[in-house]
Protein backbone atom coordinates (compact mmCIF):
# COMPACT_ATOMS: atom_id res chain seq x y z
CA UNK A 1 0.00 0.00 0.00
CA UNK A 2 1.34 3.67 -0.77
CA UNK A 3 2.00 5.83 2.10
CA UNK A 4 -0.20 8.38 2.50
CA UNK A 5 0.79 11.94 2.78
CA UNK A 6 -0.68 15.38 3.18
CA UNK A 7 -0.68 16.07 -0.24
CA UNK A 8 -2.72 13.26 -2.25
CA UNK A 9 -6.07 12.15 -1.49
CA UNK A 10 -6.17 8.92 -3.08
CA UNK A 11 -8.84 10.02 -5.94
CA UNK A 12 -7.59 13.21 -6.96
CA UNK A 13 -7.92 12.24 -10.68
CA UNK A 14 -11.34 11.07 -10.99
CA UNK A 15 -12.20 14.43 -9.18
CA UNK A 16 -10.12 16.43 -11.55
CA UNK A 17 -12.03 13.94 -14.82
CA UNK A 18 -15.45 14.57 -13.01
CA UNK A 19 -14.53 18.54 -13.28
CA UNK A 20 -13.21 18.37 -16.55
CA UNK A 21 -16.10 16.94 -17.78
CA UNK A 22 -18.13 20.24 -17.20
CA UNK A 23 -15.31 22.50 -18.47
CA UNK A 24 -16.83 24.29 -20.84
CA UNK A 25 -20.67 23.53 -20.33
CA UNK A 26 -20.93 25.64 -17.44
CA UNK A 27 -19.77 29.66 -15.87
CA UNK A 28 -16.39 29.39 -14.77
CA UNK A 29 -17.37 30.80 -11.68
CA UNK A 30 -20.01 28.39 -10.86
CA UNK A 31 -17.74 24.90 -11.59
CA UNK A 32 -16.22 25.11 -7.99
CA UNK A 33 -19.54 25.13 -6.20
CA UNK A 34 -20.97 22.15 -9.05
CA UNK A 35 -18.53 19.88 -7.87
CA UNK A 36 -18.20 20.55 -3.85
CA UNK A 37 -22.00 20.68 -3.65
CA UNK A 38 -21.88 16.74 -5.68
CA UNK A 39 -19.16 15.93 -3.17
CA UNK A 40 -20.80 16.76 -0.34
CA UNK A 41 -24.06 14.96 -1.29
CA UNK A 42 -22.42 11.72 -2.51
CA UNK A 43 -20.64 11.97 0.54
CA UNK A 44 -23.84 12.48 3.07
CA UNK A 45 -25.65 10.14 1.57
CA UNK A 46 -22.96 7.70 1.44
CA UNK A 47 -22.50 8.02 5.98
CA UNK A 48 -26.69 7.72 5.99
CA UNK A 49 -26.41 4.43 3.84
CA UNK A 50 -23.89 3.18 6.08
CA UNK A 51 -25.61 3.76 9.49
CA UNK A 52 -28.83 3.04 7.70
CA UNK A 53 -27.77 -0.39 6.92
CA UNK A 54 -26.49 -0.67 10.65
CA UNK A 55 -29.75 0.15 12.00
CA UNK A 56 -31.84 -2.10 9.64
CA UNK A 57 -29.27 -4.77 11.07
CA UNK A 58 -30.10 -4.16 14.44
CA UNK A 59 -33.69 -5.04 13.40
CA UNK A 60 -35.23 -2.39 15.69
CA UNK A 61 -37.18 -0.20 13.31
CA UNK A 62 -34.93 2.90 14.14
CA UNK A 63 -33.48 3.30 10.59
CA UNK A 64 -36.03 6.20 9.83
CA UNK A 65 -35.65 8.11 13.13
CA UNK A 66 -33.43 10.76 12.78
CA UNK A 67 -32.61 11.31 15.63
CA UNK A 68 -30.72 8.09 15.42
CA UNK A 69 -28.39 9.52 13.02
CA UNK A 70 -28.05 13.05 14.80
CA UNK A 71 -26.27 10.88 18.06
CA UNK A 72 -23.39 9.68 15.10
CA UNK A 73 -23.25 12.97 14.09
CA UNK A 74 -24.52 11.81 10.72
CA UNK A 75 -26.67 13.61 9.17
CA UNK A 76 -30.60 12.13 8.05
CA UNK A 77 -30.21 12.21 4.61
CA UNK A 78 -34.47 12.26 3.28
CA UNK A 79 -35.44 9.75 0.35
CA UNK A 80 -35.42 11.71 -2.34
CA UNK A 81 -31.97 12.81 -1.72
CA UNK A 82 -30.35 9.83 -1.44
CA UNK A 83 -27.31 9.29 -3.91
CA UNK A 84 -29.44 5.94 -5.58
CA UNK A 85 -32.52 8.38 -6.61
CA UNK A 86 -30.15 10.55 -7.62
CA UNK A 87 -28.03 8.28 -10.07
CA UNK A 88 -31.04 6.75 -11.34
CA UNK A 89 -31.57 10.12 -12.94
CA UNK A 90 -28.19 10.69 -14.55
CA UNK A 91 -29.77 10.78 -17.82
CA UNK A 92 -32.75 12.74 -17.14
CA UNK A 93 -33.29 16.03 -18.79
CA UNK A 94 -34.92 16.71 -14.96
CA UNK A 95 -31.43 15.57 -13.42
CA UNK A 96 -30.54 19.39 -12.57
CA UNK A 97 -33.95 19.57 -10.54
CA UNK A 98 -33.57 16.60 -8.79
CA UNK A 99 -30.39 17.38 -7.52
CA UNK A 100 -31.34 21.11 -6.49
CA UNK A 101 -34.63 19.81 -4.92
CA UNK A 102 -32.08 17.21 -3.28
CA UNK A 103 -30.33 20.04 -1.64
CA UNK A 104 -33.39 21.84 -0.43
CA UNK A 105 -34.51 18.53 1.35
CA UNK A 106 -31.09 18.09 2.77
CA UNK A 107 -31.34 21.90 4.46
CA UNK A 108 -34.67 21.06 5.49
CA UNK A 109 -34.12 17.83 7.67
CA UNK A 110 -30.43 19.80 8.94
CA UNK A 111 -30.90 23.29 10.44
CA UNK A 112 -26.74 24.10 10.40
CA UNK A 113 -27.23 24.15 6.63
CA UNK A 114 -29.96 25.90 5.81
CA UNK A 115 -29.16 28.22 2.94
CA UNK A 116 -25.95 26.93 2.51
CA UNK A 117 -25.76 24.45 0.12
CA UNK A 118 -25.53 25.09 -3.86
CA UNK A 119 -29.14 25.33 -5.71
CA UNK A 120 -27.86 26.06 -9.16
CA UNK A 121 -28.12 22.39 -11.38
CA UNK A 122 -31.09 23.10 -12.72
CA UNK A 123 -29.57 26.58 -14.55
CA UNK A 124 -30.01 26.78 -18.43
CA UNK A 125 -26.41 27.81 -18.07
CA UNK A 126 -25.19 23.95 -17.08
CA UNK A 127 -25.33 21.58 -19.34
CA UNK A 128 -27.65 18.71 -17.98
CA UNK A 129 -25.54 15.83 -20.37
CA UNK A 130 -22.37 17.01 -18.97
CA UNK A 131 -24.02 16.70 -15.31
CA UNK A 132 -25.40 13.08 -15.97
CA UNK A 133 -21.82 12.44 -16.72
CA UNK A 134 -20.45 13.50 -13.82
CA UNK A 135 -22.84 11.83 -11.61
CA UNK A 136 -22.02 8.73 -13.27
CA UNK A 137 -18.47 9.54 -12.58
CA UNK A 138 -18.92 10.18 -8.80
CA UNK A 139 -21.55 7.28 -8.48
CA UNK A 140 -18.17 4.70 -9.28
CA UNK A 141 -16.32 6.60 -5.99
CA UNK A 142 -16.30 5.11 -3.10
CA UNK A 143 -15.89 8.37 -1.20
CA UNK A 144 -17.31 7.60 2.15
CA UNK A 145 -14.89 4.42 2.67
CA UNK A 146 -11.93 7.16 2.22
CA UNK A 147 -13.90 10.14 3.39
CA UNK A 148 -13.27 8.95 6.94
CA UNK A 149 -10.41 11.24 6.27
CA UNK A 150 -12.01 13.87 7.87
CA UNK A 151 -10.37 16.62 5.70
CA UNK A 152 -11.63 15.37 2.71
CA UNK A 153 -13.70 17.88 1.60
CA UNK A 154 -11.22 20.52 2.23
CA UNK A 155 -8.42 18.61 0.22
CA UNK A 156 -10.10 18.01 -2.44
CA UNK A 157 -11.19 21.65 -2.87
CA UNK A 158 -7.70 22.65 -2.53
CA UNK A 159 -6.85 20.69 -5.40
CA UNK A 160 -9.71 21.43 -7.30
CA UNK A 161 -9.07 24.88 -6.70
CA UNK A 162 -5.34 24.42 -7.78
CA UNK A 163 -5.96 22.92 -10.83
CA UNK A 164 -8.21 24.78 -12.15
CA UNK A 165 -5.97 28.01 -11.45
CA UNK A 166 -3.45 26.06 -13.30
CA UNK A 167 -5.16 25.54 -16.25
CA UNK A 168 -6.51 28.96 -16.56
CA UNK A 169 -3.25 29.85 -15.79
CA UNK A 170 -4.25 32.22 -13.19
CA UNK A 171 -2.91 32.82 -9.80
CA UNK A 172 -5.10 30.60 -7.26
CA UNK A 173 -5.96 33.53 -4.86
CA UNK A 174 -7.74 31.35 -2.79
CA UNK A 175 -6.64 28.38 -1.23
CA UNK A 176 -6.60 25.68 1.78
CA UNK A 177 -4.02 25.80 4.15
CA UNK A 178 -1.77 22.39 3.46
CA UNK A 179 -2.94 19.85 5.85
CA UNK A 180 1.24 19.39 7.27
CA UNK A 181 0.92 23.04 7.93
CA UNK A 182 -1.97 23.26 9.44
CA UNK A 183 -1.11 20.15 11.69
CA UNK A 184 2.54 21.72 12.33
CA UNK A 185 0.56 24.74 13.88
CA UNK A 186 -1.56 22.54 15.51
CA UNK A 187 0.68 19.96 17.05
CA UNK A 188 3.17 23.13 18.79
CA UNK A 189 -0.06 24.89 20.20
CA UNK A 190 -1.60 21.78 20.90
CA UNK A 191 -5.10 22.80 21.99
CA UNK A 192 -7.32 21.35 24.74
CA UNK A 193 -10.70 20.50 26.03
CA UNK A 194 -12.21 23.54 26.99
CA UNK A 195 -11.01 26.19 25.16
CA UNK A 196 -11.93 28.41 22.77
CA UNK A 197 -10.17 28.11 19.32
CA UNK A 198 -10.75 30.91 16.70
CA UNK A 199 -9.43 31.59 12.94
CA UNK A 200 -10.21 35.17 11.53
CA UNK A 201 -9.90 34.19 7.97
CA UNK A 202 -11.06 30.44 8.00
CA UNK A 203 -11.11 30.08 4.39
CA UNK A 204 -13.15 25.80 4.47
CA UNK A 205 -12.13 25.39 8.13
CA UNK A 206 -9.14 22.88 7.50
CA UNK A 207 -7.25 24.31 11.31
CA UNK A 208 -10.92 23.98 13.30
CA UNK A 209 -10.51 20.18 11.93
CA UNK A 210 -6.94 19.74 12.77
CA UNK A 211 -7.86 21.26 16.22
CA UNK A 212 -10.57 18.82 16.68
CA UNK A 213 -8.44 15.92 15.65
CA UNK A 214 -6.13 16.67 17.88
CA UNK A 215 -8.02 16.92 21.25
CA UNK A 216 -10.04 13.71 20.12
CA UNK A 217 -6.43 12.08 19.43
CA UNK A 218 -5.50 13.05 22.81
CA UNK A 219 -8.77 11.71 24.68
CA UNK A 220 -10.91 14.75 24.27
CA UNK A 221 -14.04 15.86 22.93
CA UNK A 222 -15.25 18.05 20.66
CA UNK A 223 -18.26 18.82 22.26
CA UNK A 224 -15.99 20.49 24.57
CA UNK A 225 -14.29 23.43 22.29
CA UNK A 226 -15.91 26.41 21.16
CA UNK A 227 -15.07 27.17 17.53
CA UNK A 228 -15.19 30.61 16.34
CA UNK A 229 -14.66 31.96 12.80
CA UNK A 230 -15.13 34.57 10.32
CA UNK A 231 -14.36 34.21 6.46
CA UNK A 232 -14.79 37.51 3.52
CA UNK A 233 -15.98 35.42 0.93
CA UNK A 234 -19.53 34.07 0.63
CA UNK A 235 -18.56 30.47 -1.04
CA UNK A 236 -15.90 29.94 0.91
CA UNK A 237 -17.86 30.89 4.30
CA UNK A 238 -20.66 28.41 2.81
CA UNK A 239 -17.30 25.44 2.65
CA UNK A 240 -16.72 26.09 5.61
CA UNK A 241 -20.50 25.69 6.76
CA UNK A 242 -20.44 22.58 5.27
CA UNK A 243 -16.78 21.17 6.53
CA UNK A 244 -18.16 21.58 9.87
CA UNK A 245 -21.43 20.26 9.91
CA UNK A 246 -20.28 17.08 8.31
CA UNK A 247 -17.77 16.42 11.62
CA UNK A 248 -20.57 17.51 14.11
CA UNK A 249 -17.82 20.70 15.27
CA UNK A 250 -19.99 22.97 16.58
CA UNK A 251 -18.61 26.42 14.89
CA UNK A 252 -19.87 30.08 15.34
CA UNK A 253 -18.99 31.54 11.97
CA UNK A 254 -21.59 34.18 11.94
CA UNK A 255 -24.44 34.54 10.73
CA UNK A 256 -23.19 35.69 7.30
CA UNK A 257 -19.82 35.90 5.56
CA UNK A 258 -17.89 39.28 6.57
CA UNK A 259 -14.84 41.31 5.95
CA UNK A 260 -12.42 40.62 9.24
CA UNK A 261 -10.98 44.38 9.82
CA UNK A 262 -14.36 46.38 8.91
CA UNK A 263 -16.91 43.98 10.47
CA UNK A 264 -15.33 41.79 13.49
CA UNK A 265 -17.84 39.36 14.07
CA UNK A 266 -17.17 38.27 17.48
CA UNK A 267 -15.58 41.65 18.00
CA UNK A 268 -15.91 41.11 22.31
CA UNK A 269 -14.49 37.70 22.68
CA UNK A 270 -11.50 36.96 23.32
CA UNK A 271 -9.62 33.08 22.70
CA UNK A 272 -6.89 30.64 24.22
CA UNK A 273 -6.06 29.61 20.58
CA UNK A 274 -5.36 31.48 17.23
CA UNK A 275 -4.83 29.65 14.20
CA UNK A 276 -4.13 31.66 10.78
CA UNK A 277 -3.32 31.41 7.17
CA UNK A 278 -4.18 35.46 6.10
CA UNK A 279 -4.33 36.31 2.46
CA UNK A 280 -0.54 37.37 2.28
CA UNK A 281 0.64 40.63 1.57
CA UNK A 282 -3.03 41.40 0.89
CA UNK A 283 -3.07 45.40 -0.22
CA UNK A 284 -6.28 47.84 -0.29
CA UNK A 285 -7.40 46.50 2.87
CA UNK A 286 -9.26 49.89 4.17
CA UNK A 287 -6.20 51.19 6.62
CA UNK A 288 -7.97 54.70 5.27
CA UNK A 289 -11.38 53.81 7.14
CA UNK A 290 -9.22 52.06 10.53
CA UNK A 291 -6.65 54.68 11.30
CA UNK A 292 -7.79 54.97 14.74
CA UNK A 293 -9.00 51.34 15.71
CA UNK A 294 -8.64 50.06 18.96
CA UNK A 295 -6.07 46.89 17.71
CA UNK A 296 -3.46 48.85 16.36
CA UNK A 297 -1.86 49.28 19.65
CA UNK A 298 1.92 48.47 18.26
CA UNK A 299 1.56 50.60 15.43
CA UNK A 300 -0.94 51.56 12.41
CA UNK A 301 -0.22 48.97 9.48
CA UNK A 302 0.07 50.24 5.92
CA UNK A 303 -2.14 51.03 3.69
CA UNK A 304 -0.58 48.56 1.33
CA UNK A 305 0.23 45.42 3.52
CA UNK A 306 -2.04 43.52 5.66
CA UNK A 307 0.25 41.77 7.13
CA UNK A 308 0.71 43.41 10.82
CA UNK A 309 -3.22 44.07 10.54
CA UNK A 310 -3.48 40.46 10.98
CA UNK A 311 -0.84 39.85 13.42
CA UNK A 312 -2.30 42.89 15.83
CA UNK A 313 -6.12 41.90 15.45
CA UNK A 314 -5.15 38.41 16.63
CA UNK A 315 -2.98 39.53 19.37
CA UNK A 316 -6.26 42.18 20.68
CA UNK A 317 -8.30 39.05 20.81
CA UNK A 318 -5.75 37.08 22.65
CA UNK A 319 -6.80 35.10 26.16
CA UNK A 320 -4.16 36.40 29.04
CA UNK A 321 -2.93 33.22 28.03
CA UNK A 322 -4.07 32.77 24.50
CA UNK A 323 -1.49 31.55 21.84
CA UNK A 324 -1.57 31.92 18.13
CA UNK A 325 0.22 30.04 15.69
CA UNK A 326 0.01 31.88 12.08
CA UNK A 327 1.40 31.79 8.02
CA UNK A 328 2.60 34.57 6.87
CA UNK A 329 5.36 35.29 3.81
CA UNK A 330 8.82 35.99 4.20
CA UNK A 331 9.02 39.47 3.67
CA UNK A 332 7.21 40.27 7.38
CA UNK A 333 10.32 39.23 9.10
CA UNK A 334 12.55 41.65 7.70
CA UNK A 335 10.78 44.81 6.24
CA UNK A 336 11.18 48.16 7.36
CA UNK A 337 8.65 49.79 5.00
CA UNK A 338 5.76 52.00 6.00
CA UNK A 339 6.23 51.43 9.78
CA UNK A 340 6.18 48.01 9.86
CA UNK A 341 10.11 47.68 11.42
CA UNK A 342 8.87 49.91 14.62
CA UNK A 343 5.42 47.48 14.72
CA UNK A 344 7.61 44.80 14.98
CA UNK A 345 10.52 45.95 17.26
CA UNK A 346 6.96 46.86 19.14
CA UNK A 347 6.19 43.49 19.51
CA UNK A 348 8.95 41.66 19.86
CA UNK A 349 10.05 43.90 23.53
CA UNK A 350 6.10 43.08 24.04
CA UNK A 351 8.00 39.66 24.84
CA UNK A 352 5.18 38.49 22.48
CA UNK A 353 6.98 36.16 20.03
CA UNK A 354 7.78 32.67 20.86
CA UNK A 355 8.80 30.86 17.65
CA UNK A 356 9.35 31.52 13.98
CA UNK A 357 9.63 28.72 11.81
CA UNK A 358 11.34 29.34 8.15
CA UNK A 359 8.94 26.89 5.76
CA UNK A 360 10.25 25.23 2.60
CA UNK A 361 8.77 25.95 -0.43
CA UNK A 362 6.27 23.44 -2.63
CA UNK A 363 4.04 23.40 0.33
CA UNK A 364 1.22 25.00 -1.19
CA UNK A 365 -0.82 24.08 -4.02
CA UNK A 366 -1.54 27.39 -5.96
CA UNK A 367 1.60 29.78 -4.40
CA UNK A 368 5.60 28.62 -4.45
CA UNK A 369 7.09 31.86 -1.90
CA UNK A 370 8.12 30.93 0.67
CA UNK A 371 6.50 31.37 4.39
CA UNK A 372 7.16 31.36 7.78
CA UNK A 373 4.77 30.05 10.67
CA UNK A 374 4.87 33.02 13.43
CA UNK A 375 3.55 31.43 17.12
CA UNK A 376 2.81 34.47 19.56
CA UNK A 377 1.96 34.15 22.81
CA UNK A 378 0.64 36.35 25.96
CA UNK A 379 2.57 34.17 28.62
CA UNK A 380 5.57 32.82 27.14
CA UNK A 381 7.30 30.30 29.53
CA UNK A 382 10.59 31.74 27.98
CA UNK A 383 10.35 35.26 29.22
CA UNK A 384 12.84 37.31 27.13
CA UNK A 385 13.80 34.37 24.13
CA UNK A 386 12.43 33.33 21.14
CA UNK A 387 13.21 30.23 19.66
CA UNK A 388 14.13 30.03 15.57
CA UNK A 389 13.68 27.16 13.92
CA UNK A 390 14.98 26.40 9.87
CA UNK A 391 12.92 23.73 8.46
CA UNK A 392 13.61 24.61 4.61
CA UNK A 393 15.61 21.49 4.03
CA UNK A 394 12.37 18.92 6.17
CA UNK A 395 10.27 17.13 3.98
CA UNK A 396 9.68 15.68 0.76
CA UNK A 397 8.68 15.69 -2.55
CA UNK A 398 5.41 14.18 -2.93
CA UNK A 399 5.59 14.63 -7.09
CA UNK A 400 7.51 17.29 -9.03
CA UNK A 401 5.82 20.33 -8.13
CA UNK A 402 4.62 19.41 -3.86
CA UNK A 403 6.27 19.08 -1.03
CA UNK A 404 4.86 17.73 2.14
CA UNK A 405 5.97 16.54 5.77
CA UNK A 406 5.84 13.21 7.25
CA UNK A 407 4.19 13.20 10.54
CA UNK A 408 7.97 12.26 11.78
CA UNK A 409 8.77 16.00 10.33
CA UNK A 410 5.75 17.22 12.04
CA UNK A 411 6.83 15.55 15.53
CA UNK A 412 10.29 16.92 15.85
CA UNK A 413 9.21 20.54 15.35
CA UNK A 414 7.05 20.11 18.21
CA UNK A 415 9.36 18.46 20.23
CA UNK A 416 11.82 20.75 19.32
CA UNK A 417 9.10 23.52 20.17
CA UNK A 418 8.33 21.42 23.67
CA UNK A 419 11.98 21.67 24.71
CA UNK A 420 12.67 25.38 24.08
CA UNK A 421 9.01 25.59 26.55
CA UNK A 422 11.07 23.87 28.98
CA UNK A 423 13.76 25.08 28.82
CA UNK A 424 16.10 21.64 28.03
CA UNK A 425 16.86 22.77 24.19
CA UNK A 426 20.38 22.56 22.79
CA UNK A 427 21.26 24.70 19.85
CA UNK A 428 21.70 22.88 16.73
CA UNK A 429 23.59 24.81 14.06
CA UNK A 430 21.24 25.66 10.83
CA UNK A 431 18.32 24.05 12.51
CA UNK A 432 17.32 25.95 15.68
CA UNK A 433 18.52 28.08 18.23
CA UNK A 434 17.25 30.20 20.94
CA UNK A 435 17.86 33.50 21.02
CA UNK A 436 17.15 36.50 23.79
CA UNK A 437 15.49 39.47 23.25
CA UNK A 438 19.18 42.04 23.41
CA UNK A 439 20.18 39.49 20.52
CA UNK A 440 17.13 39.88 18.19
CA UNK A 441 17.70 44.29 19.03
CA UNK A 442 21.22 43.89 17.83
CA UNK A 443 19.78 42.38 14.71
CA UNK A 444 17.93 45.16 14.25
CA UNK A 445 14.35 43.54 15.18
CA UNK A 446 15.02 41.14 11.82
CA UNK A 447 13.05 37.83 12.42
CA UNK A 448 14.95 35.79 9.88
CA UNK A 449 15.77 32.42 11.30
CA UNK A 450 18.89 32.08 9.67
CA UNK A 451 20.47 35.04 11.03
CA UNK A 452 20.10 33.03 14.35
CA UNK A 453 20.28 29.30 13.51
CA UNK A 454 23.73 29.90 11.03
CA UNK A 455 24.72 27.15 8.84
CA UNK A 456 24.79 23.76 9.25
CA UNK A 457 28.48 22.48 10.16
CA UNK A 458 29.38 20.03 7.06
CA UNK A 459 31.63 16.99 8.10
CA UNK A 460 35.00 17.41 6.49
CA UNK A 461 35.86 14.98 3.87
CA UNK A 462 39.65 14.63 4.52
CA UNK A 463 40.65 16.53 0.62
CA UNK A 464 43.09 19.02 1.59
CA UNK A 465 41.62 22.50 0.82
CA UNK A 466 44.30 23.16 -1.95
CA UNK A 467 44.26 19.73 -3.67
CA UNK A 468 39.96 20.49 -3.33
CA UNK A 469 40.82 23.31 -5.04
CA UNK A 470 43.02 22.22 -7.90
CA UNK A 471 40.85 19.35 -8.65
CA UNK A 472 37.37 21.35 -9.01
CA UNK A 473 38.90 24.68 -10.69
CA UNK A 474 40.19 21.79 -13.26
CA UNK A 475 36.58 20.45 -13.60
CA UNK A 476 35.25 23.95 -14.28
CA UNK A 477 37.77 24.44 -17.03
CA UNK A 478 36.23 21.62 -18.74
CA UNK A 479 33.24 22.16 -18.46
CA UNK A 480 33.47 25.58 -19.64
CA UNK A 481 35.56 24.70 -22.77
CA UNK A 482 32.55 21.79 -23.12
CA UNK A 483 29.88 24.90 -22.99
CA UNK A 484 32.40 27.07 -25.38
CA UNK A 485 32.04 23.90 -27.81
CA UNK A 486 28.39 23.64 -27.75
CA UNK A 487 27.75 27.15 -28.30
CA UNK A 488 29.97 27.19 -31.52
CA UNK A 489 27.68 24.05 -32.58
CA UNK A 490 24.45 26.12 -32.36
CA UNK A 491 26.01 29.32 -33.74
CA UNK A 492 27.07 26.98 -37.00
CA UNK A 493 23.95 25.32 -37.27
CA UNK A 494 21.57 28.74 -36.84
CA UNK A 495 24.37 30.33 -39.53
CA UNK A 496 23.47 27.13 -42.22
CA UNK A 497 19.50 28.17 -41.81
CA UNK A 498 20.44 31.61 -42.53
CA UNK A 499 20.31 33.02 -38.68
CA UNK A 500 23.40 34.30 -37.50
CA UNK A 501 23.99 35.55 -33.80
Amino acid sequence: MAEKNNTNIGFEKQIWDAACVLWGHIPAADYRKVIIGLIFLKYVSGAFEQRYNQLVAEGDGFENDPDEYLAENVFFVPEEARWNVIANAAHSPEIGIIIDNAMRAIEKENDSLKNVLPKIYASPDLDKRALGEVVDLFTNINMYEQGNDKDLLGRTYEYCISQFAAYEGVKGGEFYTPSSVVKTIVAILKPFENCRVYDPCCGSGGMFVQSAQFIEAHAGSIDKVSVYGQESNADTWKMAKINMAIRGIDANLGAHHADTFYDDLHKTQRFDFIMANPPFNLSNWGADHLKDDVRWKYGMPPAGNANYAWIQHMIHHLAPDGKIGLVLANGALSTQSSGEGDIRKNIIEADLVEGIIAMPTQLFYSVTIPVTLWFISKNKKQKNKTLFIDARKMGYMVDRKHRDFTSEDIQKLADTFEAFQNGTLEDVKGFCAVATTQEIEKQDYILTPGRYVGIEEVEDDGEPFEEKMTRLTGELSTLFAKSRELEDEIRRKLGAIGYEL
